[in-house]
């Protein structure tokens, strides 16, 4: 077989129809460049959502849960021990927020090797005053360094700088609790804890999320600042933040963890449930439409191919009267179809990262994300192999169909007839 021959037969019978070639070319170009197009910009969208949620929460978290006793005392009593026993009314037992030995424990995750780095934070509800107002909120005592390391939290600092943090008694508050309470930088706000504590401390910035719910309430500040608030030693800890290398492993580090230092452990995927949902079902929606825009591509080539052979009984039967064989005539049209696929292929790519940039660069202003000034577009290589797989997968498989068809054809049946 003389492939040279062979493509260049082909390339003949694409210029003789020029038209049609081009028609389905545009085809398979428009279908490709939608198709780059729309997943980058729906992966762009997704990564969005994640980094404010799920990039903003710790692969494994670890606490103490308020909760009833497991076994009542009844349980322990020799005559009821064996029966099934139903106690009402039964109240959560406390045994305090703070982590026991938390120093040891942080230490020896810090030497897990599947581990990136650990933070350690206290979570309190406190009360912000303004005046005779009083504003429920949360207030996060943080290992600064650390925070920033593992979550990026300086993304969402409008105001200030997160190693001002490092200062006594100092604070960074939500943006919504800041326009609740008049407040900028370089007020002093006076915070209120539960058990009475009153402490002033300095506003060194202002953060927002762009979630009201975190922005009317959270605020930053240092782990010494929330211990002096609360009143409480050194070593007091109510959380301890894990990032693993393998955010995968996040359900299994879970529970080993839970058994390990007999604690409540919770992953990033239970806290953040709804969120992976709704990126699963926007990425399956923007490959299920560009994969059926470039299904509907090959349907055209497919009919042009069979309207050319239509219109090309004389050469086909010309062909195979010269010495061509049906395998011969088969491959021309295969390589005719391949040919479209590639060259609209390459064109779609060129296409598809053009409309992207062009989405990357339109102005995306909205006063809930204010670190976002464009359309988030992911320029993922992966996309642009997926679809020129694609592309040639479809026009081969819409072209193999008219060429085993023209392969079949008798050559002097189409003679006698003419």
């Amino acid at each position: 077989m003389n492939f040279k021959l062979i493509i260049n037969i082909a390339l003949h019978l694409l210029r003789a129809r020029l038209k049609q070639t081009v028609v389905a070319g545009v085809g398979v170009t428009f279908g490709i460049a939608m198709f780059i197009t729309l997943v980058s910009f729906m992966n762009g969208l997704n990564d969005l959502l994640d980094g404010l949620m799920l990039n903003r929460t710790p692969h494994v978290r670890l606490y103490n849960e308020i909760k009833p006793s497991e076994n009542q005392p009844i349980s322990y009593a020799e005559n009821y021990k064996n029966n099934t026993n139903f106690i009402a009314s039964v109240k959560p037992k406390d045994r305090g927020k703070a982590i026991y030995n938390c120093k040891s424990i942080i230490h020896d995750l810090k030497q897990d090797k599947r581990i990136v780095d650990v933070a350690p934070k206290i979570t309190a509800p406190v009360f912000f005053n303004s005046g005779t107002i009083e504003i429920s909120g949360v207030i996060n005592g943080i290992d600064v360094l650390a925070e920033e390391k593992l979550f990026k939290i300086s993304e969402y600092i409008i105001e200030g700088q997160i190693p001002d943090l490092l200062e006594n008694n100092s604070i960074i508050i939500g943006k919504g609790l800041a326009n609740k309470m008049l407040l900028k930088k370089g007020d002093i706000i006076k915070v209120t804890t539960s058990k009475g504590n009153l402490a002033s401390l300095k506003i060194v910035g202002i953060s927002q999320v762009g979630i009201s719910e975190i922005d009317d309430v959270m605020s930053y500040t240092s782990l010494v600042t929330a211990q002096k608030l609360l009143g409480e030693p050194t070593n007091y800890i109510t959380d301890i933040q894990v990032k693993a290398f393998d955010i995968t492993t996040a359900p299994a580090l879970a529970k080993e963890f839970a058994l390990k230092y007999d604690l409540d452990a919770i992953d990033y995927q239970t806290t953040n449930s709804q969120f992976e949902t709704g990126s699963s079902v926007r990425s399956i929606i923007s490959y299920a439409v560009g994969i059926v825009l470039l299904i509907v591509a090959g349907f055209g080539i497919y009919n042009i191919l069979n309207m050319m052979i239509f219109e090309k009984m004389d050469s086909i039967a010309i062909l195979k009267a010269t010495g061509f064989s049906g395998n011969d005539v088969k491959w021309i049209f295969i390589s005719l179809s391949m040919v479209i696929g590639i060259a609209g292929g390459i064109l779609g790519l060129v296409f598809g990262y053009v409309f992207s940039s062009i989405i990357d660069v339109v102005p995306f202003n909205t006063a809930a994300l204010p670190t976002i000034k464009t359309y988030p577009v992911n320029y993922n290589p992966m996309f642009y192999v997926i679809g020129i797989t694609f592309a040639l997968v479809t026009t081969f498989i819409a072209g193999l169909f008219p060429a085993l068809k023209a392969s079949r054809i008798d050559p002097v049946e189409i003679i006698r007839g003419k």
